[in-house]
């Protein structure tokens, strides 16, 4: 058995002469195995444990005494196998260090590529592990394709999805499941409901909170329809650090305190990650494109980079400063990629303020009466992000747990640009914004600092002498 790093030249030599050996002497066999170079440590120190060898460096071989049933025999590195191939066989090697170093940076990819089929595979044979909560509502049942088609999490990725919800929609739950097993997706393994919260998130990779209150400030306080949301978080919390995976991304989405339900996830769930609690903005972001589009005349993919700040379903700003627009038609032209500030671009600045701006309210009345289309999107655009990375140089709004960034207070979670690469994302603090942008930034930070705190009363009632 010969075992190295995928890069070590000197595995590579003793590969070479194990290849030869067993070409020409036919009793001779040879099992190799490579080990990535950020592995190979750990994995030695644990192969010596458990047979009690004494060894250091790259290569170890050694012989299995099959036909014996014993225990491996350790030779030792390169140096021990040439001089054991020398003195049984009278064959060594004569490769030079030049053909040493070629072979050994081939073995680093040929492991790298072996290592990314053998996780596609997995991922066939283990699917992903969605919960959505709220299972009844529109925006799940319109969610479900777009999970399954392959666009999100890629078309070798299986996925397995289930939908939690109250005892009283479990017909609604079954009519959803039976429609989405009918549309046979190739990808998706299988799909379930569930009314028992006590089986909620078992094994989740993937958790979609689309949870609402219902807002009619008539009836209720906001205090009371703060509890409501802290009651179902101090719920969903515990179960996800007891049943769901370490690494589990929660996403919170829906119409109504959107910020705060991931807030409070964190808040009761202490071992659930920060950076893996988000929440969605992007149907802002796309509502406030098109609008911009039908203004200028143009298609609403062409608008980018518009910023969505502060609490997303409650006072928040979209900001134009740093927008851009691709493919307008106007005196300038260039190509594809091209692109023109978009506040250079509407000449009437008039309605910016006196419409735009100030249409906040028109906005929150298209995203909040949507069907459920827009935010499925919206979610599924986030988590494509999330896994494969968003596009570069493109600014995405998610609201996630402040550490200071923008002089935002630490502590709340607030909607600001950030970007996806590489499985995370990271805000966007090299963005310049001017003085007014900041004071409105310490207003809508203040609306988020008032609900938290109004929240943590709520816990500290509940929990005299146990809350935080």
């Amino acid at each position: 058995v010969s075992t190295g790093k995928a890069n070590c030249p000197y595995y590579a030599k003793a590969e070479q002469l194990a290849d030869y050996l067993q070409a020409n002497l036919p009793d001779f066999r040879v099992h190799k195995i490579t080990q990535h170079p950020d592995k190979w440590e750990q994995w030695l120190h644990d192969i010596c444990e458990m047979n009690g060898w004494e060894h250091r460096r790259s290569p170890i071989i050694w012989r299995e005494l099959l036909d014996r049933g014993g225990k491996g025999l350790l030779l030792g590195g390169v140096n021990d196998f040439l001089q054991y191939a020398q003195h049984y066989y009278g064959i060594t090697s004569m490769m030079l260090s030049e053909e040493m170093l070629d072979i050994a940076e081939e073995n680093l990819q040929a492991h790298i590529e072996i290592e990314k089929e053998e996780e596609e595979i997995e991922s066939l044979i283990k699917p992903l592990q969605i919960w959505i909560t709220s299972a009844s509502t529109p925006i799940c049942y319109q969610l479900i394709p777009l999970l399954a088609n392959g666009e999100v999490f890629g078309m070798t990725t299986e996925i397995s999805i289930h939908l939690l919800d109250t005892d009283q929609f479990k017909e609604v739950l079954c009519s959803i499941v039976m429609e989405a097993e009918d549309m046979a997706f190739p990808l998706l393994r299988s799909i379930s409901e569930h009314t028992e919260i006590d089986e909620a998130f078992i094994q989740a990779d993937i958790i979609i909170v689309l949870d609402d209150v219902l807002l009619n400030r008539e009836v209720q306080s906001l205090e009371n329809y703060i509890r409501e949301v802290s009651e179902i978080c101090q719920v969903y919390a515990p179960l996800i650090e007891k049943n769901a995976k370490r690494e589990v991304r929660v996403i919170s989405s829906g119409k109504t305190f959107v910020n705060l339900k991931a807030m409070m996830i964190m808040t009761y769930g202490p071992s659930i990650k920060p950076e893996n609690v988000i929440a969605i903005a992007t149907s802002w972001e796309s509502t406030a494109k098109a609008m911009l589009a039908r203004k200028l005349n143009m298609n609403a993919a062409g608008v980018k980079d518009v910023i969505v700040w502060g609490n997303i379903t409650g006072c928040n700003y979209i900001d134009l400063s740093h927008a851009k627009l691709y493919g307008y038609e106007c005196a300038i032209w260039g190509p594809a990629n091209f692109p023109r500030p978009l506040l250079n671009m509407i000449y009437d600045s008039e309605w910016i303020h006196s419409e735009f701006l100030s249409a906040q309210s028109s906005l929150s009345s298209r995203v909040c009466h949507c069907v459920g289309m827009l935010p499925a999107h919206a979610i599924a655009t986030v988590l494509r992000y999330w896994y494969h990375g968003s596009p570069p140089g493109e600014i995405v709004s998610v609201g996630v747990l402040t550490k200071g960034q923008f002089c935002v207070p630490e502590g709340i979670v607030f909607s600001m640009p950030v970007r996806f690469r590489n499985g995370n994302w990271e805000v966007m603090t090299e963005l310049e914004i001017n003085e007014t942008t900041q004071e409105v930034l310490g207003c809508l930070a203040h609306e988020l600092i008032q609900e938290k705190l109004i929240a943590l009363k709520e816990i500290n009632e509940m929990h005299p002498y146990g809350a935080d």
